[in-house]
C-alpha cells in the first residue's frame, strides 16, 4: 500500500475512534459552526485578498448558518495576522486567508518568523491567484519582448530600474526570477505598495514592473505596454500577450492564496469548511464577481494545498538566497 494511503487510512482510524471514545466533542463538531467564525485577512481592507474574503465568506456564513466576521490584522508581509491566527484556539472559529507570502516565502525572508506555516497551520483549501503581468514604459525603455528587454539589460547591467509594492513581494519575487533564469542585472526600486510604483512607472520614473492583472489592465494606454504574463501560457485576459516562458521555459509565478485554520483544528470541521467553500465559489454569481476583480478562483483538498505550500516554499527559497534578500 502506498505509505502516504496508509497514513491517511491511520489516521481516519483514529479519528473515528477518538469520536466513539468523546460522543460530546464529535456532536459539537457535526453541529459546527454554533457561533460567529473569525476570518484573518492579514491586510488592510480594500484590497483583492479582502474583497475575496468579504464576499466568499458572506456565502460561506449563509450555507452555514452563521455569521463569518472579516477582521483586518495588516502588518510585517502578512505575519501580524498570520501570528494571530496560529495562537489561537484550534476549534474552526478562528480561520486565516494568507497568501503566496504567509505560506511560502516569509520562513525563507524573515530571520526569526514566530510561526511555522507548515507546523503551525491545518490547509483547509486553495481559494485563488492573482495573474502578473509584466508592463513596460515604452518611453523610458523601448523594449516589445522579454528578448528585448534580456538585451537591452545585458548591454547595460543595472541600468533598467523596476519597480515592485515592496522587498520580497511576489511581484519582486518574480523579477529576480527573471533575471536569475535570463542571467542579467537590473536595479530593484521598492516601494510601499502598488499605487506609488504604477504612478512613477507612468510617469517614467521607473521603466518596468510585474504587477497584478487587475491593476495593469486600467494602466494600458499611451506607453505603457504588457510585454509578457508570469503564467505559464497564454492568459485569457490579454490575448496576444505571450507568457515569459515563451522564452524561459518553466517560468512560473502568481500572487496566490489559501485558507487554514490552527494546526489541531478537528478535521471533520475542516473537511465541512472545505466543502462550503466549495458551494460558495461554484456559484456562478460568485465566480462572475471574482473573475471581474482579476481572481483565478481555486479549490483543492487540504492536502493538495499542503504540497503545494511546501512546492512554492522550496521553489522561491532558492529565489531569494541566490538574491541574498533578507529581513530581520
Amino acid at each position: 500500500m502506498n505509505p502516504t494511503r496508509r497514513n491517511v487510512l491511520l489516521s481516519m482510524a483514529a479519528a473515528c475512534a477518538a469520536s466513539i471514545l468523546s460522543p460530546w466533542p464529535a456532536m459539537a463538531q457535526a453541529d459546527y459552526p454554533t457561533r460567529p467564525v473569525r476570518v484573518i485577512v492579514p491586510y488592510a481592507a480594500g484590497g483583492g485578498t479582502d474583497f475575496f474574503a468579504r464576499l466568499v465568506f458572506a456565502e460561506i456564513g449563509k450555507d452555514l448558518g452563521q455569521q463569518f466576521v472579516i477582521e483586518n490584522k495588516a502588518g510585517a508581509g502578512t505575519n501580524i495576522g498570520a501570528e494571530s491566527a496560529a495562537r489561537a484556539e484550534p476549534d474552526g472559529y478562528t480561520l486565516l486567508l494568507g497568501d503566496s507570502s504567509t505560506f511560502a516565502t516569509n520562513r525563507t525572508l524573515y530571520r526569526n518568523l514566530s510561526f511555522d506555516p507548515y507546523k503551525d497551520f491545518s490547509p483547509i483549501s486553495l481559494s485563488g491567484r492573482f495573474a502578473l503581468v509584466l508592463l513596460v514604459n515604452t518611453d523610458k525603455l523601448k523594449v516589445n519582448s522579454v528578448k528585448e528587454l534580456v538585451e537591452a539589460a545585458r548591454k547595460a547591467p543595472g541600468s533598467i530600474n523596476y519597480g515592485t509594492p515592496g522587498l520580497g513581494s511576489p511581484f519582486h519575487l518574480a523579477t529576480e526570477l527573471l533575471s536569475q533564469q535570463a542571467g542579467i542585472k537590473m536595479t530593484h526600486v521598492p516601494y510601499r505598495g502598488a499605487a506609488p510604483a504604477v504612478q512613477d512607472l507612468v510617469a517614467g520614473n521607473i521603466s518596468m514592473m510585474f504587477i497584478d492583472f487587475a491593476t495593469a489592465r486600467s494602466q494600458l494606454s499611451g506607453p505603457i505596454k504588457a510585454i509578457a504574463v508570469a503564467s505559464p501560457g497564454p492568459f485569457p485576459g490579454l490575448p496576444g500577450v505571450p507568457p515569459v516562458a515563451a522564452d524561459y521555459p518553466g517560468f512560473e509565478a502568481w500572487a496566490w492564496q489559501g485558507i487554514v485554520a490552527p494546526a489541531g483544528t478537528p478535521p471533520q470541521i475542516v473537511a465541512k469548511l472545505n466543502e462550503a467553500y466549495r458551494r460558495a465559489v461554484g456559484k456562478p454569481e460568485i465566480r462572475e464577481k471574482l473573475a471581474a476583480a482579476g481572481i483565478d478562483v481555486l479549490q483543492s483538498s487540504p492536502e493538495e494545498m499542503a504540497a503545494y505550500m511546501r512546492a512554492e516554499g522550496d521553489k522561491w527559497e532558492q529565489v531569494i538566497k541566490t538574491a541574498g534578500i533578507k529581513f530581520e
